[in-house]
This record gives C-alpha cells, sequence and structure tokens, in this order.
C-alpha cells in the first residue's frame, strides 16, 4: 500500500479549522430556508429571496475587500472573517428566543455570512498556495473536498434531528460556535507568514522579469513559505521596471484612488477573462452552480410543505448521498493521472449536468425520497471529482499577487449567478409552483457542457508551477 502524502503540521491545523467549520455548516445546512418556513411561515418567493439576495449583495460587499485580503497577512484575515460570522450567526438564535426574530434580520446575517465567506474563502486560497507545494494542491484539495462532503452526509440529518427535538435554530448555534473553534485552530498554526508585497509592486517586477526571460516566473511558494520567520523570508520585489530605451519618458506615477483603484477590483476578472481555460470553466461553473443551488429552496417547499416530508427525512435526502463526495474526492488524483485533466473536465464536467431533472419525478413517501437521493449522489460524486481538479488548477495557474482578487471574482461571480438563478426560480415557482420551476433548471443545465473548454485547450502548466495533475501518487 502506498503511504498517505504528508503535507506538513501547519496545513494540519488549517485542515482541521475547515473541517471544524464545516461540520458546523453542515449541521446547518439549509437553515435558514428552514427556519423561514417552520418559524416565520414564509412562502417560495420569501424562502427564495432569502436565498438569493442575501449572497448577491453579500458578494457585491466582498468585491472592494478584495484588493484589501490580497495585500494583508491572509491568517488574519481569515480569523477575522471566521469571529465575524460566530457574531452575526449567534443573533438569530438571540432574536428567536426574544420573539424579535424577522425576516429581514435572516437576509442581514445572510449578507454578512456572505461577504465574509468570500473574503475568507479568497485568504484561504492565498495562504493554501504559499503553504504547500505545487504538486501538492490537488492533494489537499482533494482532502478539503473529501471533508466537505463527509460534513454534509453527517451534518443534516442530525442537524433535522436536533431541529425536530429542540427548534429551529439549534444547528445556528452549532453553526455559530464552528467558526470560533476554527478562528483558534488558525490560530495554532503559529509562525509568520511571508510579509505581502506592496500594492504595485509584484505585477511589475513579474512583467519585467517576462519581458527579460520570455518566460513565467514562479508564482508559488514551495514547501512551507507562509510559515518562515523573518530572517528566512524570501526577499521581497523591488518592483523596478523593465530598462525604457533611450529617450523613452519614464511613466507618471500611479495615482491614488479613481481608475487605478477600480483597476485594482477588477483585475482578478482580467486573469479570468484573459486566460482561455479559466474563462471556459468560469463561465460553465457560473450556470451550472446557480442551476443546481436553484433548487435548494424549490425542493424545500416541494418537499417540506407541498409533499409533507419531515425536517428529517429533508436531512437525510440530501445528507446520504453525500457519502458519495468521499468517493469522488479520493479518486481525483489516479483519475486525473490515468486519464489527464482535460478529460476530467470535459467527461465529468458533463456528467455533473445531465442528472438535475430527475428531480422532477419527486412523489410523496419512500419512492420520493429514494429519487431525491440518487439524483443529489449522481450529482455528487461527479462533482467531488470535479471540483479538486479545478481548484489546483486554478490556483497553478494564478500568480501569486492575484490570487486573492481571482478567487474573490470566482466567488463573487459564482453568489450572483446562483442569486440570480435561485430568484428567477423563485419568481417561476410563486407563478406555476416549485415542480415546473425544477423543471426549467434541469433543462437548461443540460447545455452548461457546451462552455467546457475543448481538449485541445488546456494549456500545461508553466514551468514554474509544475501540473500537479502529471504525477502519479498516493490518493488523498
Amino acid at each position: 500500500m502506498r503511504g498517505r502524502r504528508r503535507l506538513g503540521r501547519p496545513f494540519g491545523w488549517l485542515w482541521a479549522a475547515y473541517a471544524v467549520s464545516a461540520y458546523g455548516s453542515g449541521l446547518g445546512f439549509g437553515a435558514f430556508p428552514l427556519i423561514a418556513v417552520l418559524a416565520l411561515h414564509a412562502g417560495p418567493a420569501e424562502v427564495s429571496a432569502l436565498s438569493a439576495v442575501g449572497p448577491a449583495v453579500g458578494a457585491l460587499i466582498a468585491v472592494p475587500l478584495a484588493p484589501w485580503v490580497e495585500f494583508r497577512h491572509k491568517r488574519p484575515v481569515m480569523i477575522g472573517m471566521d469571529l465575524a460570522r460566530c457574531a452575526a450567526m449567534a443573533t438569530i438564535p438571540v432574536g428567536y428566543a426574544l420573539g424579535r426574530l424577522t425576516w429581514v434580520q435572516l437576509l442581514v446575517v445572510s449578507v454578512l455570512v456572505a461577504a465574509a465567506k468570500i473574503a475568507f474563502n479568497a485568504a484561504s486560497g492565498a495562504f493554501l498556495k504559499a503553504l504547500v507545494r505545487p504538486d501538492d494542491l490537488l492533494v489537499a484539495n482533494a482532502r478539503f473536498e473529501s471533508t466537505n462532503w463527509s460534513s454534509i452526509a453527517v451534518g443534516p440529518p442530525l442537524g433535522g434531528a436536533a431541529i425536530g427535538l429542540f427548534g429551529p435554530v439549534v444547528t445556528v448555534i452549532a453553526d455559530a460556535f464552528s467558526y470560533l473553534l476554527s478562528a483558534l485552530c488558525l490560530t495554532a498554526i503559529g509562525g509568520r507568514e511571508e510579509a505581502p508585497r506592496p500594492r504595485g509592486q509584484a505585477p511589475r517586477a513579474e512583467e519585467a522579469a517576462r519581458r527579460t526571460t520570455g518566460e513565467a516566473v514562479p508564482s508559488a511558494a514551495t514547501g512551507d513559505a507562509a510559515m518562515r520567520t523573518t530572517a528566512e523570508a524570501v526577499p521581497q520585489a523591488t518592483g523596478d521596471a523593465a530598462p525604457r530605451p533611450p529617450g523613452e519618458p519614464s511613466p507618471p506615477p500611479a495615482r491614488k484612488g479613481g481608475p487605478r483603484r477600480t483597476a485594482g477590483l477588477l483585475d482578478g476578472w482580467r486573469h479570468i477573462m484573459g486566460h482561455p481555460v479559466l474563462r471556459a470553466l468560469y463561465l460553465n461553473q457560473l450556470l451550472v452552480a446557480g442551476l443546481i443551488m436553484a433548487t435548494e429552496p424549490l425542493l424545500a417547499v416541494l418537499l417540506l410543505r407541498r409533499l409533507g416530508f419531515p425536517p428529517w427525512q429533508y436531512g437525510l435526502a440530501f445528507a446520504a448521498p453525500c457519502l458519495g463526495g468521499l468517493v469522488g474526492s479520493r479518486l481525483a488524483r489516479r483519475v486525473v493521472a490515468r486519464h489527464g485533466r482535460s478529460a476530467v473536465f470535459r467527461t465529468v464536467g458533463t456528467l455533473r449536468a445531465v442528472w438535475l431533472i430527475g428531480l422532477v419525478f419527486v412523489r410523496p413517501g419512500v419512492t420520493g425520497l429514494v429519487t431525491v437521493m440518487a439524483v443529489e449522489l449522481a450529482i455528487i460524486v461527479n462533482m467531488s471529482l470535479y471540483t479538486p481538479v479545478l481548484a489546483a488548477y486554478r490556483l497553478e495557474h494564478t500568480p501569486k499577487h492575484l490570487v486573492a482578487r481571482t478567487l474573490t471574482a470566482w466567488s463573487v461571480g459564482q453568489q450572483a449567478a446562483i442569486a440570480l438563478c435561485t430568484a428567477l426560480g423563485g419568481l417561476l415557482a410563486d407563478a406555476t409552483g416549485p415542480r415546473t420551476a425544477l423543471t426549467a433548471a434541469g433543462l437548461l443545465i443540460l447545455a452548461t457542457p457546451l462552455l467546457l473548454p475543448r481538449p485541445e485547450g488546456t494549456p500545461p502548466a508553466s514551468p514554474a508551477e509544475p501540473d500537479a495533475t502529471a504525477r502519479a501518487g498516493t490518493a488523498p
């Protein structure tokens, strides 16, 4: 048997922080729609609006945070975002206990949690890229993916049972506490991060090196670069521009604010849209994520209200299939090593999309429960194999000085797509019923594989950032 690849103690604490938070969120899976339906007696439009407007507004708030995250130490940012989410979530049980909980409060908390989540994910992606070797990125992301699906497998049934015994807000309390534990795990990492480069220096220095050498510049640290002490840290780029021809005037100094600041906000999108494969993957991901997530509030209304499923069955319908996520995430490295990353993008990316239409055929009783579980299992197995491959590719092909802004742009776009699809699905469900809206989502998602990159269009990783998927190794 091949041994499990060790990624170091700092990664272990980072993984622990992720696991604690993921299991807390698993317990609270679908908590806001459940609270809206069971405690506030909200209808389909209100439930869909809660699921759509909160993340959308949170994504807008996260946009100006991206440059701020990029040029800050990442671990303090992650700790701060964990504490902010803990405080926001804690207001819900307080309001419920006082009899003052409202739909507006749920919406405000949803906004704050969404913004903090995007900022946290941007910081954690940049931190991970500096923490592990480039050829370990797929392993690390596969472990996160496996943890995510195991938490959803365990959390919703326990959360549904807890709601049945203790009321609709008990899982929110657990979720809030998990963010506090996550912050403590991040604090335990210790050490010092490499100091972020001053704003504007990294792009100029790396561009100068590209013009001078004609090669890509290393954009990922190796080993435990993020944990070096000040004496061991890699010297920072000086920001010197490439030599100018004689007589060419010096460029004017960058102005504070104005167009330059706006450009900084858009750098993540510029990188994504300028890279042909990332652009195709991004556009595909927007539609797939939007259409799949739009079905969550529709299913909550259909299963809980129209078909009379108890909360524990609702949780079980989404939890048991998540065991398939353990299978997909553990196979990711082996499948890529054997068939190549392009095959995963095309084949597995297509298989994510063909099953959603099955939710249209949900009926009351055991047959309906099995139908939901079978559809979710098929989707999750393919998603859990596809997602870590996508995440590793995105980090490998993003320069270090753009990681936080690129991940923020990706998350903001995805949240906006989810919000739009969820809002449209809610309006359609309100006018025609949730089953009709599920049919529309299931048919539309069948066209999304057309956006996936062609096999010949997937470029190899640069010499400075080796293709992690080309190496055989241990599965996570």
